[in-house]
């Protein structure tokens, strides 16, 4: 687990509102294992990076939000086959947090280039998998996705949460 966010920053910046990539305050990632414990493992680490920028308050939502992102991550975008022996370990799933003064954004890194897909009948909205786009659309100021460019194969799903301002003192 790194905290080294600016590689990332690049092409994040691409999808995200206009932010100022100097500004971040804070970035923080962690690579996660191709399994579905990798969601509480994600969790974990999102509640202590909170922690460590004075926003445990907003755990709830940005843990629902990230918790989705990885689930979908796993569930449709990491392949079944384990990769070729020569493949770069890029292709794992990430998860990268970063702070601004007002804003905070969770970003998951997956190899699939595949756009995510929301449900839009009833018939899928009431299914329990399906719901994951609708939930981060829900608790997230915003959200947007984008391909990586460049030797990274893949894409990247961001949020977006809107912090309140830091009290004038």
């Amino acid at each position: 687990m790194g905290t080294n966010g600016s590689t990332m920053l690049e092409p994040l910046r691409q999808g995200l509102p206009p932010i100022d990539a100097a500004s971040v305050s804070g970035s923080a990632s962690c690579a996660l294992p191709a399994r579905y414990e990798a969601v509480r493992g994600a969790r974990q680490f999102t509640s202590a990076t909170l922690a460590q920028w004075e926003l445990s308050d907003r755990f709830d939502d940005v843990a629902l939000v990230v918790s989705e992102l990885v689930t979908n991550a796993l569930r449709h975008a990491v392949p079944a086959e384990p990769p070729a022996p020569d493949t770069p370990h890029d292709s794992a799933v990430r998860l990268h947090l970063m702070r601004w003064a007002s804003r905070l954004v969770c970003a998951v890194r997956d190899p699939s280039p595949d756009s995510p897909a929301t449900r839009e009948t009833e018939e899928d909205f009431d299914a329990e998998s399906g719901r994951g786009l609708f939930l981060v659309e829900s608790f997230s100021d915003s959200w947007g996705w984008h391909p990586l460019a460049g030797t990274l194969r893949g894409k990247v799903v961001w949020a977006l949460f809107r912090l309140p301002d830091a009290p004038a003192s």
